[in-house]
């Protein structure tokens, strides 16, 4: 952001620009299976000042046309010359390397459009490129048992690329054909929710229509794949419980906690703790 910031194109200098350009997404733009997460648009002085941006509402998110918008913008051209020889698809990998263990969630990796993307957030190259992989590859590295490992790994406030060649992701040759169909089918409906991700679902051999925002429906279907990826590492119902909050395991004294923003969050907007309910449910239910 620093040594090719002569590269970057303001929202003023916009209009004397002659060639096609391509938003400069920064990680705090995206979220889990969200890549309208956060907008420049609407952003006030003191939030710019605290590294902030405001979050995309959900309305707005049921509007297929509706896309963030970035602080700057990049000649296409450098985009594509950059990635000529690691990708061909249109649409990226990323994740947000800056975050720590003690955040709502630590490993946050997105689908995204092809943009220019900022050095905040790093992109994977997979040479198993077969876009129904890579569905469960997203699907694996935002699920709640990955996280929780992650968790231990990351002592300060970086998610590196020396962190997370660590992290025990599950090999492609693992996941039966079921697996996928499983897999795949979720993350579609969560990724493929604007019409700048339709590259995405036509790679994944969808044509239709990008899905609808629906806060409820999605929720099922991240705690359906926390489930599924529960069941895919082995683990027991208990061992579940305790990931999601030991204290439901071994009582409100336990001194260790886990995801304990998250819980608290949740309580504080739902009332429960929806994340556990959900998930809990799913896997009783595999």
């Amino acid at each position: 952001m620093s040594s090719d910031s002569n590269l970057f194109i303001s929202e003023e200098k916009l209009e004397e620009v002659n060639h096609s350009v391509v938003p400069l997404y920064e990680a705090k733009m995206f979220y889990q299976f969200d890549h309208r997460f956060t907008t420049y648009d609407g952003a006030t002085k003191a939030e710019l000042n605290a590294g902030r941006l405001p979050h995309v509402s959900g309305n707005k998110k049921q509007d297929f046309n509706y896309t963030v918008q970035p602080r700057y913008w990049v000649d296409k051209a450098e985009v594509e010359n950059r990635l000529a020889e690691k990708w061909d698809k249109e649409w990226l990998i990323a994740f947000r390397d800056v975050t720590n263990s003690t955040s709502e969630r630590t490993a946050i990796f997105s689908l995204i459009p092809k943009v220019a993307v900022g050095h905040n957030a790093p992109i994977i190259f997979s040479k198993k490129i077969d876009s129904l992989l890579i569905s469960c590859l997203i699907a694996n590295l935002n699920s709640i048992v990955f996280d929780f490992v992650a968790r231990q790994k990351v002592g300060g406030t970086h998610m590196t690329f020396f962190v997370l060649k660590q992290l025990p992701v599950i090999s492609p040759e693992n996941y039966t054909q079921e697996d996928i169909d499983y897999i795949s089918s979720r993350v579609l409906e969560l990724v493929y929710t604007a019409w700048d991700m339709k590259p995405f679902a036509e790679d994944m051999g969808y044509n239709g229509e990008p899905f609808i925002w629906d806060e409820q429906r999605r929720a099922k279907l991240r705690a359906e794949l926390d489930a599924y990826y529960a069941k895919l590492y082995g683990l027991t119902r208990d061992e579940l419980r305790y990931i999601l909050d030991p204290k439901d395991v071994y009582g409100e004294d336990f001194p260790s906690e886990t995801f304990r923003v998250l819980k608290n969050n949740e309580i504080n907007k739902y009332g429960e703790y929806r994340t556990q309910r959900l998930v809990l449910a799913a896997f009783d239910l595999l």
